[in-house]
């Protein structure tokens, strides 16, 4: 990625860390701004006018919303780097099959009344997975996606 990258986030979203686990990975400069998500600033709201939410990567002024197609896009910007993705495509598919069914089974969302964004962890799922079958199944290098994991259960864990 060259000349100008902007992350809007909230520092404790484990979204927005995605992201910023994938810049750091690549060893991209990036501006952070920190989102005031009570009172979204007129850049996130221009910048994701859909979903109004964060993470958005902002790259030479064009928005980039949701934090796995952020990877993916920082993968494929800066492909000359250390992948953050397998190459091989099944490997590729596994890896994002896993992202999604974290965000989606694991991690879900809330919404409050104003339409905040509020993560919550679903009680008693962690007993459900296996921590140790999914870092033997999919392990591909260090990446982004068994951090954000084990960042996840960790949650899970607490919340029980």
């Amino acid at each position: 990625m060259a000349e100008e990258v902007v992350l809007l986030d909230f520092w404790p979203s484990m979204f927005g860390m995605r992201s910023r686990i994938a810049l750091a990975g690549k060893g991209i400069k990036y501006e952070y701004k920190e989102e005031d998500l009570w009172n979204k600033s007129a850049l996130l709201l221009q910048t994701n006018h859909v979903h109004k939410k964060i993470p958005v990567l902002i790259h030479n002024g064009k928005p980039v919303c949701k934090s796995l197609i952020q990877v993916q896009y920082i993968d494929e910007v800066r492909h000359d780097k250390a992948p953050l993705l397998p190459s091989d495509a099944y490997q590729k598919a596994t890896a994002r099959f896993w992202a999604d069914y974290v965000d989606k089974k694991v991690f879900c969302d809330n919404y409050l009344d104003g339409g905040y964004h509020v993560p919550f962890a679903h009680k008693g799922l962690a007993s459900g997975l296996s921590l140790d079958s999914y870092t033997t199944s999919v392990c591909f290098g260090l990446t982004f996606l068994l951090v954000i994991f084990k960042i996840k259960m960790l949650f899970v864990w607490l919340v029980m």
